[in-house]
Parts: structure tokens; sequence; C-alpha cells
């Protein structure tokens, strides 16, 4: 006799999963996903690009940042169905052919990258930043990302690096 999953005799449950055409780092992925995942479980779980951490799932530490056309977003709150038709870019596709960005060898060069935690959201939130900014001060630097958490550091080394990227570092001790 038998009902299926979830349902009486002969019914059947209903797909609820919906097609989502996003590119992510340059490649466009099809996939059929839940209404209700978020982006960083599409990212994580679907893509297997884990450099998006999931840590407060609340929006309130920036560890998930990825852009989405360009501007910074929290993964954790952003559905990835309300990503259809967009581009996304995570920390795994900044690098170009085995080079790093130049905000990632920034964060190296100036010792910015502690644990490594918060650094692939603090890139990107910078990335945006500098897109629109070259030359950003402390003062644009600090407001950019402050929705990114750090908790190794007081940020000097972060803005440092930045601003290095952006070509506004400050000179060298001399």
């Amino acid at each position: 006799m038998g009902g299926g999953v979830g349902g009486g005799v002969g019914q059947d449950v209903a797909d609820t999963r919906k097609r989502l055409t996003v590119t992510v780092n340059g490649r466009q992925c099809s996939l059929m996903v839940e209404p209700n995942r978020t982006l960083l479980e599409f990212l994580r779980e679907d893509l297997g690009l884990t450099g998006a951490r999931e840590a407060c799932d609340t929006g309130g530490c920036g560890a998930c940042t990825v852009l989405v056309d360009g501007r910074p977003v929290y993964s954790c709150l952003v559905l990835a169905v309300d990503c259809q038709g967009k581009d996304v870019l995570t920390i795994e596709g900044l690098a170009v052919d085995g080079r790093l960005h130049p905000l990632q060898q920034a964060f190296i060069d100036h010792g910015a990258v502690q644990c490594g935690f918060c650094t692939p959201g603090m890139i990107l939130t910078a990335k945006a930043l500098l897109d629109e900014n070259p030359a950003p001060t402390d003062e644009e630097v600090r407001e950019a990302i402050a929705g990114n958490i750090c908790r190794c550091t007081g940020y000097v080394k972060i803005i440092e690096a930045i601003r290095a990227a952006g070509g506004t570092g400050k000179p060298a001790c001399t």
C-alpha cells in the first residue's frame, strides 16, 4: 500500500527547488536550489567554495562577505535565488592565473593576516571600496570595513594594507 514520502497514497512531495543561474568567479553556474538556501550555503555546499566563512549567521561579523555585482553582501543573509542573473565574486576568484590580487599581496606584505578567518571578507570589502575610491583615507577605510570584525588585530595593519593596495600607503619610515 504505501504512500510516498510526506504524503498519502499516490501523493508525491512537490519539488520546491528553483533553477538558479548565476556567474560565480567569472563562470556561469546553473543549479536547482531550495528557495530558502542562502548564498553562503550555495557557495560552500553546492559549489565547494569555502572562502566565505560561516560564523554568526546574522550578518554581524562580515566573515561571509562576497561581492554581488561589485557590492559587498553578507552571504549568510542573502538568498541564493535572489542572485539570479547576477555576478558573484568570492575570494577564490580574486587571484588570476595563480597570481595574487594586489590586495591579497598587500595583506601579506603588511602583516594584515593573523588567523585568516576574517581575511576573505575583509579583502572583498576592501576591493569594493578601492573599485569606487582608489585613494581612500584611513577614515574611509575604517568606515568601509566597519562591518567586518577581526578579533586578532587592532586593524592598523589591515588599514595599511588596503591603503597600500590602493596606492595610498603611508611611506616607509625613514
